[in-house]
């Protein structure tokens, strides 16, 4: 078992940025994060973590270390997605955006990024509340750091 519980009582409400990351792409990606800092009510679904927090414990609020897995709230990325990028090492799923979050992505030198898609669909499915759902905008996978950056070309061409 990878994930360990860092604070009490897990959140269990539920909310409408609720879909979590398949577990053919922590399959692929082939890594165990040291820390999940987004996970779902009661605790990651598939992310190989050894640490995690939910919307309980407020990740924004929280210490990060090591490796981290971010699949940050789309209603609202940027103060997780800043945060990312200060912390320097680790995985954001995240999606395609126009907006000054995903241009400073973009241009960041340390970062690396790729399209992320099923390959067994039109679009990446992702898991909500039991069943697939898939959202209206293309998602990437960006990282930083040398053992995330190595972790991400099995998903694709890295840009």
């Amino acid at each position: 078992m990878y994930q360990q519980q860092l604070f009490g009582i897990a959140q269990q409400e539920t909310t409408s940025d609720d879909f979590y990351t398949p577990k053919w792409i922590f399959d692929a990606l082939d890594i165990t994060f040291d820390l999940d800092v987004c996970a779902p009510p009661g605790g990651p679904l598939h992310t190989p973590c050894r640490h995690f927090y939910t919307m309980h414990d407020d990740g924004l609020a929280q210490p990060w270390h090591g490796v981290v897995w971010m699949n940050p709230p789309y209603s609202k990325p940027q103060p997780w997605i800043d945060r990312w990028i200060n912390h320097a090492n680790g995985i954001a799923l995240v999606p395609f955006a126009k907006s000054a979050w995903f241009t400073r992505l973009w241009e960041h030198n340390d970062i690396a990024i790729t399209f992320v898609h099923d390959p067994n669909s039109a679009g990446l499915k992702f898991q909500r509340h039991g069943d697939e759902a898939q959202i209206f905008q293309p998602v990437c996978a960006a990282a930083i750091g040398p053992q995330a950056i190595s972790a991400i070309h099995r998903l694709g061409k890295v840009r």
